[in-house]
């Protein structure tokens, strides 16, 4: 950790952040840290904003395999990927100048819309119906059709990604050392007629989920890729896989996920 020096602050401007950031960058420099104005030449990404500037931090620098990321929330905030509060920035600079931090890896997951282009979700994919109609997706698991899903849309999270969306369609919260990713329902339909599984389900990093949609009129659906939605109109096929690539951040030792999951939840 020692080596990593260059660091750039991915931040929403405004005049109250301004002000925090400039005093962080002075201390950073200060304690020996190079302050980069362009994030593909640092070796560490300060994300500062919560949970949420998190997942665009990561989103609007690439994934980037190559670096750290560390997240910084508001005060009197706390967050599942921040570790350090913006108001104690100098404890944040101590640990990693001493190496008391310790380097974790979040799996991401990989979607292709329509056999396009490549996107990475650090939390979670989401397609939902944007009329007052059920949408209908037949989901396939390695290549064999599994269900026929009907209901309001489904969600694909990353263990990290199961404290969201996931949890509130009631899926399980994984640990992420686990590299899998799960498939949760949102209102599915199910009568004599129409069935689904009714439950969410865990697929191993090896497994192939695709998902067509039906097209009976409904085929606008809302494709999210984290917190950001996907400007495509019209949606035919979803393809969800898990490679090696995984966002790197750093913890402090005494501080766990599921001391943060516990924070957060209980």
């Amino acid at each position: 950790m020692g080596k990593n020096k260059d660091l750039f602050f991915y931040y929403h401007e405004d005049g109250k952040t301004d002000t925090k950031v400039e005093k962080l960058q002075r201390l950073a420099e200060e304690n020996g840290f190079q302050i980069v104005n362009d994030h593909r030449d640092a070796s560490i990404i300060v994300s500062i904003g919560g949970d949420g500037a998190f997942l665009q931090t990561v989103r609007k620098t690439g994934f980037r395999q190559d670096c750290i990321y560390i997240g910084m929330s508001p005060e009197g905030q706390s967050g599942l990927y921040c570790d350090f509060n913006i108001d104690h920035f100098d404890e944040m600079l101590h640990s990693l100048k001493h190496d008391e931090l310790e380097v974790r890896r979040f799996p991401i997951i990989k979607t292709k819309v329509n056999e396009g282009t490549t996107f990475y979700c650090l939390n979670e994919l989401t397609i939902r119906s944007t009329i007052v109609k059920t949408i209908v997706i037949d989901v396939h698991i390695d290549d064999k059709h599994f269900e026929t899903f009907r209901g309001d849309g489904l969600i694909v999270a990353t263990p990290t990604g199961s404290t969201g969306y996931t949890k509130s369609a009631h899926g399980a919260v994984i640990d992420p050392l686990i590299p899998c990713y799960q498939v949760s329902e949102i209102a599915s339909l199910n009568n004599n007629q129409y069935r689904t599984l009714g439950s969410s389900f865990i697929l191993d990093k090896t497994r192939q989920l695709k998902l067509d949609i039906i097209q009976d009129g409904n085929d606008h659906p809302i494709i999210s890729l984290d917190n950001e939605a996907l400007p495509i109109r019209k949606v035919q096929s979803i393809e969800v896989s898990m490679d090696d690539k995984v966002v790197k951040t750093v913890k402090l030792k005494n501080n766990t996920y599921w001391d943060r999951v516990k924070r957060t939840f209980l």
